[in-house]
Formats: structure tokens, C-alpha cells, sequence
């Protein structure tokens, strides 16, 4: 491959991570928000030194006889514009169904903060969770709930998952958060949907593989659109 083709990709792959780190936020399918000015910084750096070696490539390829012959190298920007064009999706059902979520940390009966308010209490997956298993004094007890997530169907025993998955840095270490959804017929896989429910005390759907996941009695439904910041 010839210096001038290894620049070219080298910018185009620069000006993709500039791309959806800097005037999108196609990023956040990926990793946590806090990486966005390492990722502008890393798109710049690479934009930088694509350009840069175009001009002195061009001059050793001449130099050296390699300005034709390397168009099957040009192949490889392919997979540069099926970044900017076809990104990929945040992490969904099927990742979700083959995630073995770990043990959330107990966490200290008192430092769940009282539920205010009367109405619906919007919730993240992962605090209803954390409420449900380790929350001595029972805050969730008869408090209606909100939660936002993706369907992930029950492989048995009736009911689906509200589901979010949840990342320390990347998609690579995302495991799955899931709450079991009783008495609502399932939406379709991977929809995103805010169901509104009560807490089944001491209640759990138990997969074959040993997890057990806390439930919900549904009492109502809407269908949402897919959160930009898609992970929690």
C-alpha cells in the first residue's frame, strides 16, 4: 500500500471520529459521555496527520515509482465510509439476552432517599433495581413507578423485560439491566417503551440460568423513541 492511500485512510478515519463525537451524538451507542473530548481530540490528531502525510507520501511515492498499482488498496476506505453512513446501533435485545448481568453492590438501607411526590416516580432501571433488592424500609412498596427501557421478551413463564444495559466505559462491558413486566402484552423486541407499574414484593422471574430479576405489575404503556444517550 502506497504512503499517499495509508494517509488518505488515515484522514478518513480521523474525520469519522470527528463525525459522530463531535456533530452527532452517534458516539454515545459506543461509550459514556465523558470520553467525547478524547474522542474529538483522537479525530483531530488522526485528521492531522492523514493530511499531513498526503503531502509528503505523494512526494515519496513519485519518488519512488508507487504513484499507480495500489487501487485495490482503496478498499480499504470502505470501512471508513460504513462508519460515517451505516453506524452501527447502541446494544439492544439480543445482547441483552446473552448478558450475565453481575451482582449490584449492597448498598447501605439508608441511602435510599425517600420517594417523593404521589403520582408516577420516573426511575432508572438500575435504581428500581437496587431498591427492590437492597432497600430495607421497603420505599417501593405500593409507589407507582415510571421506568424508561427496550422490550427484551421472557424466554419463559410468561411477561417481558424492561430492559437497560449499562456500561462503565464502552459497549464492550455492558451488562444488562432488567425488571420482570407482568399483566401488559409484550410490545414488539427492542421497543422502546415507559411502563408504568408497581413493585411485587419479594416476587421474581427466575431464568434457567439462575438470575432473578425483580417485578413489576404493569398498569400502563406508551411507546417512546430511543433515547440519544441510550445506556445508563
Amino acid at each position: 500500500m502506497s504512503r499517499v492511500t495509508q494517509s488518505l485512510v488515515l484522514a478518513l478515519l480521523g474525520g469519522a471520529v470527528l463525525w459522530i463525537s463531535g456533530f452527532s451524538t452517534s458516539y454515545l451507542n459506543y461509550v459514556k459521555p465523558g470520553f467525547r473530548p478524547f474522542l474529538v481530540g483522537a479525530g483531530v490528531v488522526l485528521v492531522v496527520l492523514g493530511v499531513a502525510g498526503l503531502f509528503t507520501g505523494r512526494k515519496h511515492d513519485h519518488a519512488h515509482g508507487h504513484a499507480h498499482g495500489h487501487g485495490v488498496a482503496w478498499l480499504l476506505c470502505l470501512p471508513v465510509f460504513a462508519i460515517l453512513l451505516v453506524a452501527p446501533p447502541a446494544l439492544g435485545s439480543f445482547a441483552a439476552a446473552r448478558s450475565q448481568a453481575p451482582a449490584l453492590p449492597t448498598r447501605d438501607p439508608g441511602s435510599f432517599a425517600p420517594l417523593a411526590g404521589g403520582g408516577p416516580v420516573d426511575m432508572p432501571v438500575g435504581e428500581f433495581i437496587g431498591r427492590a433488592w437492597d432497600d430495607d424500609r421497603k420505599s417501593l412498596t405500593g409507589r407507582v413507578v415510571r421506568l424508561t427501557g427496550f422490550v427484551v421478551p421472557a424466554r419463559r413463564g410468561g411477561g417481558w423485560y424492561v430492559t437497560r444495559m449499562q456500561i462503565a466505559c464502552c459497549a464492550a462491558d455492558a451488562f444488562a439491566l432488567k425488571v420482570l413486566v407482568k399483566g401488559l402484552k409484550a410490545p414488539p423486541r427492542d421497543a422502546w417503551v415507559e411502563v408504568t407499574g408497581t413493585w411485587v414484593p419479594h416476587t421474581f422471574g427466575r431464568m434457567p440460568n439462575g438470575l432473578v430479576y425483580p417485578e413489576l405489575a404493569g398498569t400502563g404503556l406508551a411507546r417512546v423513541p430511543a433515547p440519544a444517550e441510550p445506556y445508563e
